[in-house]
């Protein structure tokens, strides 16, 4: 008998007035389960609901029909258990490196007994002779990296990403998802990723679900089965390409004129 999800999203609506007072319908009954340490993708095209979606999860809006739960309690409020990285990263630019990962640690009081946890995970993200520096004194690649730190060192029990590489280079978006991995394997944190990009969602992927255009439903959840580590070269991953290419073709061409983006 399979375990029970750790995610339960149910039957969930989320209406809201937009600044000209028109009713936006950005999700019309989503349901999804996500298990424990499982890597899931959310893609779909802009305004298809992705990020409404993740923030109900992370406990920043909430659903006006159905509900969320982790671990099988409701998700009413932000808690450090879903820990939430920003497109930009949002650090703290006054601080340096150490202290925006350890500002964390501070919020819940728990700084002095995890102190050394700090300097781990500066280790871990491949920032170790930054942690004096300034967020205007790195890249964007290496602030998304403490943005990831900064979460993770919560222990949380899901790590929320609203497409944290979408503004990164090629090279360094590579270069993150490769660390992003490393960090899934060695936590085993469950990781729900909001991104734009097929190919990221594939590499990183256990599962991808392809939302619509608004109102966003779920359209289609696959499986990615391709083995670890992945080649983006590879003809089984450039298969799986054109097969969600198509359906998101397929999901967007559903919808009504009105709707299409």
């Amino acid at each position: 008998m399979s375990e029970p999800a750790l995610i339960e999203i149910k039957n969930v609506f989320r209406t809201y007035i937009d600044t000209n007072d028109n009713k936006v319908e950005a999700l019309n009954d989503v349901s999804l389960s996500i298990q424990k340490g499982e890597f899931v993708s959310i893609i779909g095209s802009s305004g298809c609901g992705k990020t409404t979606l993740l923030r109900l999860l992370a406990g920043l809006d909430a659903p006006n029909m159905g509900s969320l739960t982790i671990d099988g309690h409701e998700i009413k409020n932000p808690d450090p258990e879903r820990g939430y990285v920003f497109q930009q990263g949002s650090l703290f630019p006054w601080l340096t490196v150490e202290k925006n990962i350890a500002s964390g640690l501070k919020a819940r009081g728990v700084y002095k007994k995890q102190k050394a946890d700090v300097a781990q995970y500066i280790e871990l993200i491949g920032l170790k002779g930054f942690e004096k520096a300034y967020p205007h004194q790195i890249s964007g690649g290496m602030a998304q990296r403490v943005a990831i730190a900064r979460a993770l060192i919560n222990r949380p029990t899901a790590l929320l990403l609203d497409e944290p590489m979408g503004a990164l280079d090629s090279f360094t978006r590579a270069d993150l998802q490769d660390k992003l991995l490393e960090l899934w394997k060695e936590y085993k944190t469950t990781m729900i990723l909001v991104t734009h990009d097929v190919d990221e969602a594939i590499y990183l992927s256990d599962r991808i679900v392809i939302m619509t255009p608004r109102p966003g439903k779920i359209s289609e959840i696959l499986d990615v089965k391709l083995p670890r580590p992945r080649n983006r070269a590879d003809v089984e991953f450039s298969v799986l390409r054109s097969k969600i290419l198509e359906k998101l073709h397929l999901a967007s061409a559903k919808q009504a004129p009105e709707y299409e983006i």
